[in-house]
């Protein structure tokens, strides 16, 4: 049943920003979880919290993960097929092929996320992201038999389409669990085998440490697949389409059964259970259940300024990410390393950036901070690309391309943490995420396009380039805090003049 009480009619009273930055009332249901915290103490409360918190986050956060690693991979393994003959087989080194077939991926990855996301609810989130994963690892196993680099791009374009509703709905679909200062930080203990856990990690970047420290990996996993180059007629480039193709077609189909849908509609907790996580969705913010999302209103949504500013600061920071991932091998053998070990060093800078992630991760909710911790991995991004792009000894522009990849991997949960912070409303959720994760898409095209063959191995312009996008970060973070800063002074300053003396809702800095 639902209570009317007045802590319950005062949580329905919460309110959205809107494109002027003021407060307009949004109105929710009010939700009753007496029943499954009934006679319990605070002790027993925080113990049940645990309990289901914990359920939530394996159900979620391994299975997001891998499969956002098998995207990553699938988008990314371009550059390891190119070195391993396809490059030779589809004269992908004439003129600017190359990037061309790495670039027409973004053009529907781009236009599609938008009305993917609108409709998510719709087509139902196991539906529609089970197909996508599905579909595009059919594309990337019928990569194997392109005849032509012209074929290739086709695929890629393809590729784009399928799995451009992917990343975005992961992303909503878990900053719509938890509150605001958990979506970058989780406190959860994973049992593996009976010692091992891991401590304090953040639920945006806990799927996305999966998917870095796979990726970091990735490159000699398909040099090793290469190896099986001549068996069943084929080449070794196409046994790494068909072997990870055909992997995720299957992760796909067993996914299905497994992949969580949104917390109201959710079918592996109880109703007592469903009800407290959304309670605790209430209490943070007031938008524990949908609005419906009108093509006015999401047109409403796009007229505020600040989705375009972190549209632009998540191209920002994915230019690097992107030009690490489809270049990384190239720039180490640029710096004088055979193919084997380039391949063997592409890993470690990895391994680095899951640990930095996940570090920069707990601090920004520890200290419930966004702005100054995006602005640290920042500076390293920047720091890093100028030790890689103009530094004269291998080992140094090596430990750049450490630091320049921890940055910008940090800058991407990071900056998604910080939009999802400041939003009320499942349907400006679903827009911004759309619009902030298109945009990194158009940051995987400069990055395709301003690491030119040309520029071979240096790459000095692709450098320069990337390192004033980081410049460009920091002053479009420093524009928009300073701006949340100032509304939060305002809304201070009114509530000490009100009665009730009462603030709705404080943006995170």
């Amino acid at each position: 049943m639902l209570a009317s009480t007045t802590k319950s009619a005062a949580l329905g009273s919460q309110s959205e920003e809107d494109m002027t930055g003021k407060a307009s009332p949004v109105k929710v249901p009010n939700i009753d979880v007496e029943r499954a915290a009934c006679d319990a103490s605070d002790s027993d409360r925080a113990a049940f919290e645990r309990r289901i918190m914990r359920r939530i986050d394996l159900r979620m956060l391994p299975l997001l993960g891998l499969l956002y690693s098998l995207a990553l991979i699938d988008r990314t393994n371009l550059g390891v097929a190119r070195i391993a003959g396809m490059g030779e087989d589809l004269d992908l080194s004439v003129g600017a092929r190359y990037s061309v077939v790495s670039c027409v991926y973004f053009i529907p990855y781009i236009l599609l996320e938008l009305p993917s996301n609108v409709f998510l609810r719709t087509f139902g989130t196991r539906n529609l992201l089970s197909f996508c994963v599905v579909a595009w690892g059919a594309v990337q196993l019928a990569m194997a038999f392109v005849p032509s680099w012209k074929y290739l791009a086709l695929c890629r374009v393809l590729l784009g389409a399928f799995e451009a509703g992917f990343f975005p709905a992961l992303v909503f679909i878990i900053t719509t669990w938890y509150r605001r200062h958990e979506v970058q930080k989780r406190c959860v203990y994973l049992p593996i085998i009976t010692l091992f856990r891991i401590f304090t990690v953040s639920r945006l970047a806990a799927f996305y440490l999966i998917s870095i420290l796979t990726g970091g990996f990735s490159a000699i996993l398909a040099y090793g697949i290469s190896q099986l180059a001549g068996r069943a007629g084929l080449n070794g480039w196409s046994w790494i389409f068909v072997i990870e193709g055909a992997l995720t077609v299957v992760f796909g189909c067993v996914a299905w059964a497994f992949l969580p849908e949104f917390p109201d509609n959710n079918t592996f907790l109880n109703s007592d259970e469903k009800k407290f996580v959304l309670q605790r969705i209430e209490e943070d913010r007031g938008d524990s259940l949908p609005d419906t999302a009108t093509m006015w209103k999401v047109l409403h949504h796009m007229s505020d300024w600040k989705i375009w500013v972190y549209g632009i600061m998540f191209m920002c920071a994915t230019i690097p990410a992107y030009a690490i991932g489809f270049f990384v091998t190239v720039i180490l053998s640029g710096m004088g390393w055979n193919l084997e070990l380039a391949l063997l060093l592409s890993a470690p800078p990895y391994v680095f950036a899951a640990f930095s992630v996940f570090v920069f991760a707990w601090l920004s909710d520890h200290f419930r901070s966004r702005a100054f911790f995006l602005a640290v991995q920042t500076l390293l991004t920047l720091v890093g690309f100028i030790i890689t792009g103009f530094g004269h000894q291998p080992g140094w522009r090596y430990f750049g391309l450490f630091l320049g990849n921890a940055g910008s991997a940090g800058c991407i949960p990071g900056i998604l943490a910080y939009s999802s912070n400041n939003i009320v409303s499942h349907s400006k959720r679903a827009v911004t995420t759309a619009i902030i994760i298109s945009f990194g898409g158009l940051g995987g095209i400069i990055a395709t396009t301003i690491f030119r063959q040309e520029d071979f191995p240096r790459y000095i312009p692709g450098i320069i380039a990337t390192i004033s996008c980081q410049v460009l970060l920091l002053v479009l973070l420093g524009v928009l805090t300073l701006h949340f800063w100032y509304q939060n002074k305002a809304k201070r300053n009114t509530a000490q003049g009100s009665p009730g003396g009462r603030i709705d809702f404080l943006y995170t800095l």
